[in-house]
C-alpha cells in the first residue's frame, strides 16, 4: 500500500507533466476549476479553438482556458474598446478578447508566425469577430517603435496583453507604458514561468525554461519598482502580472 509521501510524490509528478499552465498543488484541484467554472461557461468558439489547438505540436504555447476566461471578464470589467496583443499563436486569448469587446472594438495583434494565426482564423471568423482584429505578421518591436513615434497613439490603448518572447518583455514595457492610457492595463503572461522563479539555479529544468528564467526574473524586479504603475501578480495559468498605469 502506498504511503502518503509516495502518493504526494506521484501526484506531484503527474502535475509536473500535465499542468505546466497551472501552479496549483494538484491537477485534481485544477481540473475541478476547469470543470466547475470554466468549461460549462466557455463559449462554443473558444471550445472549438481550444480543442483545435490541442492537436498542434506546440500546444504548450496556448493560453490556458482559465486564463482565457479571466481575460474575457477583465476586459468587460474595464470596458475596454481598443486593445493590443503581442504574441497570438492560434488566437485563443485573442478570441477571448474579441468576444469581450463591443462591436466597434479593435485589437492590434502581432505575431511572427501567420501560419499559426491562420490555423485558428476560421474559428474566429465563424464567431463573427474577425473584423475587430488587425493582424500584423513580424517582430513587434518595429511596429511599437512606429506607434510610439506618433504622439496620437500615446495613451490610446485600454488594454495590452503580452505573451511572446520573454527576453524582450522589458523592451516591450519601455514602449507599451507610453501607449497604454493612464488607468489602462498591461498584462504580462508567464511571469511565474513554470514555478522556476523560486527554483534553485541548479534545479532540473527544461532547456527553454532555464533560458528564459533570468529574463522573467529581471522583468518581475523591474515591474516591482516602476513608479508609473500599480501591479498585481496572479497565479492564473503560468502567472500573469497586471500593470495599471497611474502616471
Amino acid at each position: 500500500m502506498a504511503t502518503n509521501t509516495q502518493e504526494q510524490q506521484s501526484q506531484a509528478g503527474r502535475h509536473q507533466e500535465v499542468g505546466h499552465k497551472s501552479l496549483l498543488q494538484s491537477d485534481a484541484l485544477y481540473q475541478y476549476i476547469l470543470e466547475t467554472s470554466v468549461y460549462p461557461r466557455e463559449a462554443e468558439p473558444m471550445k472549438e479553438l481550444r480543442e483545435l489547438t490541442a492537436k498542434h505540436p506546440w500546444n504548450l504555447m496556448t493560453t490556458s482556458a482559465d486564463e482565457g476566461q479571466f481575460l474575457n471578464m477583465l476586459l468587460k470589467l474595464i470596458n475596454a474598446k481598443k486593445t493590443m496583443e503581442i504574441g497570438v499563436y492560434t488566437g485563443y486569448s485573442l478570441l477571448a478578447t474579441a468576444l469581450a469587446l463591443p462591436d466597434d472594438g479593435k485589437i492590434l495583434a502581432m505575431d511572427i508566425n501567420r501560419e499559426n494565426y491562420e490555423l485558428g482564423l476560421p474559428v474566429i471568423q465563424k464567431a463573427g469577430v474577425a473584423d475587430k482584429i488587425d493582424f500584423r505578421e513580424g517582430p513587434a518591436m518595429p511596429i511599437l517603435d512606429q506607434l510610439v513615434e506618433d504622439e496620437k497613439n500615446h495613451g490610446s490603448f485600454d488594454f495590452i496583453f503580452v505573451d511572446a518572447d520573454k527576453d524582450n518583455y522589458l523592451n516591450y514595457h519601455k514602449r507599451l507604458i507610453e501607449l497604454v492610457k493612464v488607468g489602462g492595463l498591461i498584462g504580462y503572461d508567464n511571469t511565474l514561468w513554470n514555478g522556476s522563479v523560486v527554483a534553485p539555479p541548479d534545479a532540473p529544468m527544461r532547456k527553454y525554461v532555464r533560458y528564459y528564467r533570468d529574463f522573467v526574473l529581471e522583468l518581475n524586479k523591474g515591474l516591482a519598482v516602476d513608479p508609473r504603475i500599480e501591479i498585481c501578480m496572479l497565479p492564473v495559468g503560468d502567472g500573469i502580472t497586471l500593470c495599471r498605469r497611474i502616471k
